[in-house]
């Protein structure tokens, strides 16, 4: 099985320059590749690829011995073929009639990957082992600390660095990595996915939304604020930009960790798993409509919409989809359509069934519960119909 281990990094002051030096070279070299791709089929319709400009590199760092030939040649041949990859699913689209969109040259906020496809090859991981403080070798830069929070599995293929914000994180891509040991319950569950709670499954649980996107919204308001009030392109304006993304990624990586730990309690106690086929897009859709038709309750709908998106059901179930598929667990995707309307006892559907946001109760049957676990009772039920049919 292949698995990625994202670590943060700690660098120094000088290696944070380092690695800046370096990721900029890496653009600026996609960034010639690309204009030699264009102007080569713009004024002969020649088209060059990656072992040709692959052939040059050689040229480029004899010409540029404190630029480019401080770095991987390794990297460097990853990132022509990263610019390679681009253009075949470019052209890939044109085949397919899909919109091509056509590659881009990357500014200095769009470039933020560098890849050593190898490693001990202009890298090295756990480069100091005797050192008591995991670091990773990285050509021109030097041993850079690693806060390793967990420990790697399998064999290591490639190693990348990432820019987030003023952040750095080692990427490592690892091949052969054990399965997760879990053992066989037998047991399925329903899940129902929500506002009031995160997700609420067929046997009564409730995890609570944890809605970070709230909790942040003042401080975000805040910094947006003094943001808006900076001068174009001045330094004061830059650190602002930059306290608005770190709140961003803040909301980010807490919002994620909440998903990944949600599914790993799942994945964990439960063989089948089955969840509402959610249509994200269309249920953040807004209602302010159109100058000829406006649209009603937009104030309320787009309070809505922003609840949806800060509880990250698209992230937890993309979460939860990788995982399961890793531990050999069974995800089923089931038709929201009227789950939370429908009795579990004797299957009357009505819109009057369903009292208030929480309350369920049956008019038929009498029948009562908590909307929500009536709702994860309904989807598991058709899920498992899916299973057997």
């Amino acid at each position: 099985m292949r698995k990625s281990f994202k670590f943060l990094l700690r660098p120094t002051t000088g290696q944070q320059q380092m690695l800046t030096a370096c990721l900029d070279a890496h653009r600026n070299l996609y960034n010639a590749a690309l204009e030699e791709r264009r102007e080569a089929y713009r004024k002969a319709k020649v088209s060059i690829r990656y072992g040709e400009q692959s052939a040059q590199l050689k040229d480029i760092r004899r010409a540029d011995p404190l630029g480019q030939a401080r770095w991987s040649f390794s990297s460097q041949q990853a990132t022509l073929r990263r610019l390679d990859k681009t253009f075949q699913a470019f052209l890939r689209r044109l085949r397919t009639g899909q919109v091509p969109g056509f590659p881009r040259f990357k500014g200095a906020g769009w470039f933020d990957t560098v890849e050593w496809p190898k490693d001990r090859d202009g890298c090295r991981w756990d480069s100091t082992p005797d050192s008591g403080q995991t670091r990773v070798y990285l050509q021109g830069i030097g041993h850079v600390r690693v806060h390793a929070h967990r420990k790697t599995e399998g064999v290591i293929k490639t190693i990348s660095i990432k820019r987030e914000g003023r952040r750095w994180y080692l990427i490592l891509s690892c091949d052969d990595v054990p399965e997760p040991a879990f053992a066989h319950t037998g047991r399925s569950i329903g899940v129902d996915m929500g506002i009031a709670s995160f997700l609420t499954t067929s046997d009564g649980v409730h995890v609570t939304n944890p809605r970070y996107g709230r909790r942040t919204a003042a401080r975000l308001a805040a910094a947006q604020q003094a943001l808006a009030r900076r001068k174009t392109r001045s330094r004061r304006r830059g650190k602002a930009r930059d306290r608005v993304a770190a709140l961003h990624a803040k909301v980010r990586r807490r919002r994620l960790d909440h998903a990944h730990k949600t599914a790993r309690w799942l994945v964990e106690n439960y063989d089948v798993i089955a969840v509402e086929a959610l249509s994200i897009t269309n249920m953040t859709r807004s209602a302010s409509g159109t100058a000829d038709q406006p649209g009603t309750n937009v104030a309320q709908k787009t309070g809505l919409n922003r609840s949806i998106l800060d509880a990250g059901w698209g992230v937890f179930l993309t979460v939860l989809r990788a995982k399961a598929e890793s531990a050999r667990r069974v995800v089923v995707e089931v038709n929201p359509a009227n789950t939370s309307r429908t009795c579990p006892l004797c299957g009357h559907c009505a819109r009057e069934n369903r009292l208030t946001q929480a309350d369920f109760r049956c008019m038929s049957c009498d029948y009562t519960d908590h909307a929500d676990v009536v709702g994860a009772i309904n989807v598991l039920r058709a899920g498992l119909a899916l299973l057997t049919a």
